[in-house]
């Protein structure tokens, strides 16, 4: 196995293959296969978020993949911002279509095409639906399985609507909140920037971006809340009759997350032995590994299926390694696969009516009587959870670095976040990513910084975050 920090690239093509979690031999650039083991995983992390969107009131719907060239066309900046990524459909194998069809890099025209028509009272509102689609987006820069590519297999994006400019901004809060949650439960940790105004989404009023930095020392953005003001609407017309009979553009929102939360989580905690799932979303959350003695063969089978059956009763994602291969062999594969836990039974086992845990997180091995397992179980997973935040944590916050000084170049650090002063203005902004060679990430409106600003001299109002970036 790769060192994660020294050869990171290669490290993550080597787990992703080694571990079964998908297989990008297919012919298309971009397209990959998931594979039963890795697809699991991303459904269990994408229903976590699912089941937080449906519980602050998101219904789920399907709309169309294609879209007709002239409603895509609609809001300018949109159409300039996904001009580059979108492809187009323009024939069948014998002829020529009508008119040109997209492939969706992303729903707001097909939806809001639809809900020009929907829409018509403020008592329709707010309307707050959700999709889980796969998108398409022609990646121009090198790609990376799962964290970019050209078929983005799982995206769910939400997309709401409101009578007032204050019901959206509330909504914004809402899905920032939502967002935080579902991070928090994979145990990635982030900071959370307003993009700066050039590198707003098309067509937004502005944007909210969580971001992490991967082992490599690069930040990736872990999804985006988007105020989309009135330009949709204005766009496509979108109106509808207020209480005082005037008639009135709504307010928009939308926020989004992609599959490539599942490569983010996979690089963060996993480490130089392979993967280590947390355990909410561990495709299987224990192995069970029968060590085997001649003459003890039976008894030792007997209390792994007894095991076995006892902990799938209690809803844990539970596996029996019946395979010929040794048991220093099993315990590498399962490592390397990432199950955070492994029982060990063998006679000693047998014999003191008790199984052997081990950790993937940590290696520790404990004793642990039959009837405690479970509850024993479940406090540990809780441990490896918490344990798992806290190397992520530590990692995060060792690669944020405060550079108030930017003319000598020595000290500005290769790796990882900076934040430097700033006094605001989009034209030092960008002078500030030429000279340190980084994007921006944008700023927290609430972080007011000290000094002046390296570009202009004034004084900064806040902290511009900039990384190289995925």
């Amino acid at each position: 196995m790769k060192d994660k920090y020294n050869e990171f690239h290669e490290w993550y093509d080597e787990i992703l293959e080694k571990a079964d979690i998908i297989d990008k031999r297919y012919p298309v650039k971009g397209c990959l296969i998931w594979k039963p083991y890795g697809y699991k995983a991303l459904k269990l992390t994408m229903n976590i978020l699912k089941r937080l969107l449906e519980e602050t009131g998101h219904e789920e719907v399907y709309f169309p993949t294609l879209i007709p060239e002239e409603i895509f066309a609609l809001e300018k900046d949109f159409l300039e911002g996904f001009s580059g990524e979108t492809f187009v459909i323009e024939g069948t194998l014998s002829k020529r279509l009508d008119r040109k069809l997209l492939l969706r890099p992303t729903s707001e025209t097909v939806m809001y095409y639809m809900f020009k028509l929907w829409l018509k009272s403020y008592r329709d509102l707010p309307i707050k639906l959700y999709q889980h689609v796969n998108v398409f987006r022609y990646e121009t820069k090198h790609t990376r399985a799962i964290l970019r590519v050209r078929e983005i297999a799982s995206f769910i994006e939400a997309h709401t609507v409101h009578a007032t400019k204050e019901d959206a901004e509330k909504q914004i809060r809402e899905a920032i909140e939502i967002y935080k949650k579902f991070f928090d439960s994979l145990y990635i940790p982030y900071i959370i920037l307003r993009t700066p105004k050039w590198d707003t989404f098309a067509g937004a009023e502005y944007n909210y971006d969580f971001f992490t930095v991967m082992p490599d020392g690069r930040a990736i953005e872990l999804g985006s809340v988007i105020n989309l003001g009135q330009k949709f609407a204005k766009a496509f017309d979108i109106k509808v009759q207020m209480a005082d009979e005037s008639f009135q553009y709504v307010w928009q929102t939308c926020y989004g997350v992609s599959e490539r939360v599942i490569g983010v989580l996979l690089s963060i905690h996993g480490d130089n032995r392979g993967l280590i799932f947390p355990t909410n979303i561990a495709p299987i959350q224990i192995v069970i590994v029968p060590v085997i003695f001649k003459g003890k063969e039976e008894e030792i089978l007997s209390k792994c299926r007894s095991i076995y059956e006892k902990l799938k009763s209690e809803g844990f994602r539970v596996h029996i390694d019946l395979t010929d291969r040794s048991v220093g062999d099993k315990y590498y594969y399962w490592e390397m696969k990432g199950v955070p836990l492994r029982i060990d039974i063998g006679p000693k086992e047998v014999k003191q009516e008790a199984v052997t845990v081990a950790r993937r997180d940590t290696g520790e091995k404990i004793l642990v009587k039959d009837e405690e397992l479970v509850s024993k179980l479940k406090e540990l997973m809780e441990d490896i959870n918490r344990n798992l935040y806290e190397r992520a944590k530590k990692w995060l916050n060792s690669n944020i670095h405060t550079l108030i000084d930017i003319s000598d170049k020595s000290k500005i650090p290769e790796k990882g976040i900076v934040k430097v002063p700033w006094c605001g203005r989009d034209e030092c902004g960008l002078e500030l990513e030429r000279r340190l060679g980084k994007e921006a990430l944008g700023f927290n409106p609430e972080e007011k910084a000290h000094g002046k600003c390296p570009i202009c001299g004034e004084k900064a109002e806040t902290w511009l975050y900039l990384s190289k970036k995925y």
